[in-house]
Order: structure tokens, then sequence, then C-alpha cells
């Protein structure tokens, strides 16, 4: 193949207004309905008005709906794996009535384009998850977001785009299909595969990506997806410096970087087939499918919800019909005597090999270890390292977690003392009445309000760990998800502590001055954690402390050891 494809249907759609149209559109808007965009639906909306899910001119109607759940197929019998459709709330649904045009906004309440409604139908979401992903296992991160979704229902009519989505960002990286096919066209480069990491460009992914223009003799468009950072990912700025970086490796005028906003589904073979019509539409001849492609972790027992070369399979199955090259690509392996790396079936046998999966280099950067040259280049380390400094000049969040009484209180009082005496970073207490009065007065103690107020000071700790400063968080916290979900968005930025004040109940009812637990137990508190609600205690906290027999002092004195043996502290 030696020129640039015809889009997937045949055209690049263009659902952009023109000027007179754009401002007819706006006028009529005042009169219209809006819905605020989610970031998912925003990134959905741009890729259909840019022209990168062509053919499509809209969000899904129901019977292109069914047809791609059941088919893979539109109603024309062209080849499309996934929904695009618009979820609603039930609320929504019942302000809405086909023949209507809504007007389509983002989050800060800008235009993006006019829907005109077609459909509106209830979401079968089980159905729906186990189609699409193969599961209804909410492990699955895919099938999780669907089934837990606040939106009941999908809209869906063709749009008329009025502006794209801002990027105050990389604007210059951020071109259309149209704008990248004149491109290629400019370079006369005629062979292109396009490549889309979701990780940062190591070595691993840099060699595997030159042994693909060499086998295919073609040009790399690199295509990664930027979208919201998934908790525990570097963040996108980074990321993308970390592209900037790598891509000067490449030989001269070989290699193009463009960003995507492409809303990952992690649905595997099917995502891996609609990222192909995506990068056909580009203007790709070829395309690389990795192992485990656009496949979730293994969930809790270890076990893959796709086999590993499924992606791969599919895609190849259906290349004749999608007009693009597939190449398949193994695991990528450093055979440290020779100082290269090699795909995994042509490691000789007997050869010493090194690897560092997504989880340990994460867990490097976490932890302020050294990650080797051999596994990524200088200029990348440098960039990394930039947004992820040592532990001792890390933000970092120490969250006290216990039933009322245990003493979390006091103790975070005096650390936050001792901390400010030693002048390391800024230091800020979220302690749990603090926030109540100051961020969450407006909260009941309901078990969904409680958890509301939970997550409100975690976004707070992650903004001051973000920061480089120091927040110490102490709520109650009874709920081990919630914990969970506080460190994975502040484990994004900083270090994350533990610190189970696990002073048992009976301690804690005894120093009760507020006489709270009195009140619980003769029914006049409700949900209360201890009494009439569990409170589910931390399995692996970095600090384990009980008040029963050991002063505040000590108290802080454990925590201040942990961070010194820990290297937050020098």
């Amino acid at each position: 193949m030696n020129t640039a494809p015809i889009a997937h249907g045949g055209s690049i759609v263009n659902l952009m207004a023109d000027d007179e149209r754009a401002s007819e559109l706006k006028r009529f808007s005042r009169d219209l309905g809006s819905i605020t965009l989610s970031a998912a639906a925003a990134y959905d909306l741009e890729l259909l008005m840019n022209g990168a899910f062509s053919p499509l001119t809209g969000f899904m109607g129901r019977d292109d709906y069914d047809v791609v759940l059941s088919r893979m197929r539109l109603q024309n019998d062209c080849l499309w794996p996934l929904p695009v459709c618009l979820p609603i709330s039930a609320i929504q649904a019942q302000q809405i009535e086909p023949g209507q045009s809504l007007a389509l906004r983002d989050v800060e309440g800008f235009m993006l384009a006019v829907l005109h409604v077609w459909d509106i139908w209830p979401i079968d979401k089980k159905r729906e998850a186990q189609q699409i992903f193969c599961s209804r296992d909410v492990r699955h991160p895919g099938v999780r977001r669907l089934l837990e979704s606040d939106a009941d229902y999908y809209v869906g009519g063709p749009v008329e785009g009025i502006q794209l989505p801002l990027h105050a960002a990389f604007k210059s990286l951020r071109n259309t299909p149209m704008e990248m096919r004149q491109r290629f066209k400019k370079l006369g480069w005629r062979r292109i595969v396009g490549y889309q990491p979701q990780g940062p460009m190591h070595r691993a992914e840099f060699e595997m990506t030159l042994r693909v223009m060499a086998q295919t003799k073609a040009c790399l468009l690199l295509h990664p997806v930027i979208t919201t950072a998934m908790p525990g990912d570097i963040d996108n700025h980074t990321r993308i410096h970390c592209y900037l970086a790598a891509g000067k490796n490449y030989p001269a005028n070989m290699m193009q970087l463009n960003l995507m906003p492409f809303a990952m589904r992690m649905a595997g073979p099917r995502e891996a087939l609609l990222q192909a019509i995506i990068q056909k539409n580009y203007g790709c001849t070829h395309v690389i499918v990795e192992p485990d492609h656009a496949s979730p972790k293994p969930d809790a027992d270890g076990l893959p919800f796709y086999r590993k070369e499924a992606a791969a399979e599919m895609v190849a199955s259906l290349c004749h019909e999608l007009g693009i090259e597939i190449v398949a690509c193994e695991e990528m392996q450093y055979v440290v005597e020779e100082d290269v790396y090699l795909p995994a079936s042509e490691v000789p046998t007997g050869v010493r090999t090194r690897h560092i999966n997504n989880d340990e280099f994460h867990s490097k950067l976490r932890n302020s270890r050294k990650i080797p040259e051999w596994f990524t280049f200088p200029e990348v380390i440098d960039v990394i390292q930039q947004a992820y400094p040592p532990r001792h000049k890390q933000g970092f969040t120490l969250f006290f977690t216990g039933l009322s009484g245990a003493g979390k209180s006091t103790i975070a009082r005096i650390l936050y003392a001792r901390l400010l005496e030693m002048r390391s970073r800024p230091v800020t207490l979220l302690d749990g009445d603090i926030v109540r009065r100051n961020l969450s007065s407006e909260l009941g103690f309901s078990k969904e309000h409680r958890d509301l107020n939970v997550k409100r000071i975690g976004f707070v700790a992650s903004e001051i760990t973000k920061n480089r400063g120091i927040a110490i968080c102490a709520p109650i916290a009874p709920y081990s998800s919630t914990r969970k979900y506080i460190r994975r968005i502040i484990e994004q930025y900083g270090g994350f502590i533990e610190i189970y004040v696990a002073t048992p109940l009976a301690v804690c009812e005894s120093r009760d001055r507020k006489g709270l637990y009195a009140k619980a137990r003769a029914g006049l508190i409700r949900e209360f954690t201890g009494v009439s609600d569990p409170y589910e205690a931390p399995e692996a906290p970095e600090v384990c402390i009980d008040t029963t027999d050991m002063t505040p002092d000590e108290a802080v004195q454990e925590v201040l050891l942990y961070m010194e043996r820990s290297g937050y502290m020098r």
C-alpha cells in the first residue's frame, strides 16, 4: 500500500458548521436546553467533530447502537466495534423528546455543538457490559464505570459542531485527521505506521517502533492517547514531555507526534479495532497492535480479562475490510550481555534478560528509586525526575483513620506543630471537625454524606501534595474503598502514609467527652461508626498505633520515625 488510505466509510466527515451557520446556532441556543458533557463525552464529541470517528455523523441512535453491540456493524453494514452514545440521567431524559435540539457544553459552559435528538432509550447496562467487555465483573474498570454510572439513558442524533474543545497546552500537537493527512502529503510520506502508547515512551517501545518502521518501510505517527489521567498514572503534561524527549532519538524527519483525546474504554479487542479505524482516518497505512492492547490489568486473582493476543487476532482478521495493514508486536526484552532489546521470541535460550513492568516503574517513582538507563533514555529520566522529585522533596499526606475517640485529632495536632517547627515544607491540618465547619458544613451524617466529606478531604490533600506540601488528615474514614480511592489520587503526586489509630472501641467509649457513643447506643444518633455502622479496619497501614497505653507524644514519635526511615525527612 503506497498511498494514504481513504477514510473509513469513504471520506472524512466534517461536522463543523460554517461561520454563518455557527452564528445562527449560537443565537438559536438561547432557547435550547443544554447538556454539560463529562470529560469522556467531550472527548467523543471532539473525535466526532474533527473526523476521527468517520463515518459517524453524531452520537449513535438506538438502531446503530443495537447492531454495534451484536455484530460490530452500523446499520449500513460498515464495520464499527464500539458504541459512541451520549449518556444522560433519568431526570434529563424526562425533559428531552425526539425532534428537540440541545446545546452541548463543556464544564465551563462553552457551547461546543448542537445535538439534534433522534432517539432516547434506557441503557441495558448488563447487556452492554457483556457484549462490549465480555464480562459483568466490576473488577474490570470499564464494566465498573458502566454499571456504577449515574447515567441511565442514551440520547442520540446528528451533531453540528460550533467549536472544538479548548486545549490550552501543546496546541501544535493537536491536529485533526485532515491536518495530519495534509502534513504527510507535504512531507512526502506515503507509508505511515500509527502507534498509540498509553504510558511514557521508554527504550522498549522505542526499539519496537524502530523495528516496525524498518519492517514496513514506513514513517511513524506517534499518536498517544491523552485524556484524564487514571489514578496512579503519570500526569499528562509530564507524559507529553517524555514523548518529546524520547522523540529526539528517532532519525530526522521520520516521526511525527500528535495527541489524541480518546476516552479509553479498556475494551480489549473491540477497542483495538476502533483505534485502528481512527489511525486509518488519520492517514496511516499500518497500525501497531501490542499484546494486551487496550486491556485492563488482570483481576485480583491475577487472571487477565482477555487473551494476550486477542486484540491482534481480531484486528488482523478484519484488516482486509479495514484497508490498513496490521503489525502485531511482541513484548520486547532487554538482553543484558548484548545491551539490546529483542522480541521475546528472538531472545536466545539461557541469556540474562531484564524487564520492568508498569507497576514496578510507578513503584520506583513513588519510592524515589533509581530508574536504570537500560530501561529508558537519560533525557526521559530528567523529565520524570522534575515531576517526581526525591522523597525528601515530595509532598505527602499523613492520613489518620480510626474510631471516634481513638486519639487521631490529638496526635494530628501535635504532629502538625512538630512539622511546623521543622520547617521542611508547608503543612496543612485537615482535621475532621475543622473540615466539617469550613468545607462540608452543608453535609449531614448519613453514610453518603460522611463518604463525600472524606472524599473532599482527599481532594484537598491531593492538591496540597501535588504542590509539594504536607497534608495531615484526621477523619474517621470508616470505609476501606474510600481510603483506597484517596490513596490512588494522592499517590499520583507524592506520598501517602496511612496511620491506623487502632484504639479499641471500649477505650474510645470511655473517653467520649461529647457523649456521642451513649447517644448512638440509645438510638438517638443513627449510622454511628462502631455502634450502628461498621468500621472497616485498614489491611496494611504504614503505621499502626494503639493509644490505650501510649501518650500522644509517643504516638507522634512513631509517625516521625516512620517518615525518617522511609526517606520523607532529611
